[in-house]
């Protein structure tokens, strides 16, 4: 009797495996596991990683669509792409510019009590972070979770379902995160100013959501996202670049 075929994978089965294998190459790639202009190979990612080559194939697209991945020539594969200087911060004014409309329109609309209260409680603890004696890598990520969430509860804010899927698009584009290239040695002097005058502009912001201050939210989250360009400026500019995660992908310039 022929062998009886194994069921096909449920939907929510396939789209796991992808996600897990589309997070895991990010990690991949950013670790400098992959090499800039590494060409990608489906077969030895899918041994690797003990995923099959279809969610793997998935996993690769998604990856070229967040702009970490190119197609080869004639369309038969991917490799590693080569960022210019120019274009991650070009990403990262796009996101600027697009956190400063969910601002204005959080303010013009008026911010919910709840979230507006949820904020605040959110920039107090990166008040304690910041105030913490002790500065280094421990508090730095305790601050990059506590900057994130704050930059989440601000799109809340929005109420624009549209504008939350457009800016989660913009944000898994190569360092164009809140958080995605903010300096090269979080325990220097100057990594701690930079998120000190940072916190200040979060303070800024959300007064002027509180007090209905459309535009003056807006221009305070585009010239917020500038702190990261110059940061990435700087860290190019750094020996201590090597120490950022995925540095290896940029070039100087254009």
């Amino acid at each position: 009797m022929p062998r009886a075929l194994a069921p096909a994978p449920a939907p929510e089965e396939n789209h796991s495996q992808v996600v897990k294998a589309q997070l895991q190459l990010r990690e991949m790639i950013l670790a400098g596991e992959m090499a800039a202009g590494e060409r990608i190979s489906e077969l030895v990612l899918a041994e690797r990683l003990g995923i099959s080559r279809t969610p793997i194939r998935a996993a690769l697209m998604r990856l070229e669509q967040e702009g970490m991945l190119e197609a080869t020539a004639g369309g038969r594969g991917y490799r590693v792409r080569v960022l210019s200087e120019a274009d991650v911060s070009d990403a990262i004014e796009l996101r600027g510019t697009l956190e400063g409309l969910a601002a204005r329109m959080a303010a013009e609309r008026g911010a919910e009590a709840p979230l507006l209260a949820r904020a605040e409680r959110c920039l107090d603890a990166i008040d304690r972070v910041l105030d913490a004696a002790g500065w280094g890598d421990e508090a730095f990520s305790r601050y990059v979770a506590l900057n994130s969430e704050f930059h989440d509860i601000l799109l809340d804010m929005s109420g624009s379902s549209f504008m939350q899927r457009e800016l989660e698009r913009v944000k898994r584009l190569p360092f164009a995160s809140p958080s995605g290239f903010v300096v090269a040695r979080s325990e220097s002097p100057r990594a701690h100013r930079s998120l000190l005058l940072a916190q200040e502009q979060h303070r800024a912001v959300l007064e002027a959501i509180e007090h209905r201050e459309g535009a003056r939210a807006e221009a305070l989250m585009k010239e917020h996202s500038r702190i990261a360009r110059r940061n990435l400026r700087e860290a190019m500019r750094s020996p201590e670049t090597a120490g950022v995660p995925g540095a290896q992908l940029i070039r100087a310039g254009r």
